[in-house]
């Protein structure tokens, strides 16, 4: 663990994979929902956790490099589903990529329980991981200049879906009327880091 000083009230963590960052944002969520920690945001990324509003950043920076990584906490019982049509102009490059069929395609992504590691990019996009390593793929050579709102996408290891229509990248396989992020519900992000989430096939190219 590196705790790396950002201005003069923010800490940045650096820590080894993305599930130690996960882990450590759960355990600085715990501490500041019990008073340990005072604290005006905690953002986690892949690889890092943001302190942001810090009243003694020292203090906290010598803690946490005394500190060792906390076990991942236990998932949540909740699990979103996200009903998706696969249907994406993407689809059929990323099961020449995975060497199999579109149809292959929609039945592995349906069949994993992903879970949201960190949010940025946009309001309501959520980096999901759980496919395994052999199913990253690469992202677009050329960006889209504009990716319809609902987009269901792959890059890296990561699965997202654009709340808005936006430019981007990713590989797109499929789509979904859910509403990602809703400025009219509490909480406006339907996705939160350490949500649970699967995907439910519609019409389409269906899974299985």
């Amino acid at each position: 663990m590196r705790v790396l000083p950002v201005g003069d009230g923010a800490l940045l963590v650096e820590v080894d994979s993305g599930e130690e960052a996960q882990a450590l944002h759960a355990e600085l969520l715990r501490r500041r929902a019990e008073g340990l920690l005072t604290v005006r945001e905690i953002v986690p990324a892949a690889r890092t956790v943001l302190l942001d509003g810090l009243t003694d950043p020292d203090r906290v920076a010598s803690e946490l490099a005394a500190a060792d990584v906390p076990p991942a906490p236990p998932l949540p019982d909740t699990v979103v589903e996200i009903p998706v049509r696969y249907d994406g102009p993407d689809l059929a490059d990323v099961a020449a990529h995975w060497g199999v069929s579109p149809r292959e395609v929609a039945r592995i992504h349906a069949g994993t329980e992903f879970r949201v590691a960190f949010c940025g990019f946009a309001p309501g996009f959520g980096y999901l991981t759980g496919l395994p390593p052999r199913y990253d793929v690469p992202r677009r050579a050329t960006p889209r200049t504009a990716v319809p709102a609902g987009s269901v996408a792959l890059a890296g290891p990561y699965t997202g879906v654009y709340p808005r229509s936006s430019p981007g990248g990713w590989q797109l396989i499929g789509t979904t009327d859910a509403v990602l992020w809703d400025t009219a519900r509490e909480p406006a992000a339907l996705l939160a880091p350490g949500t649970r989430v699967r995907f439910v096939p519609e019409a389409g190219v269906r899974a299985g």
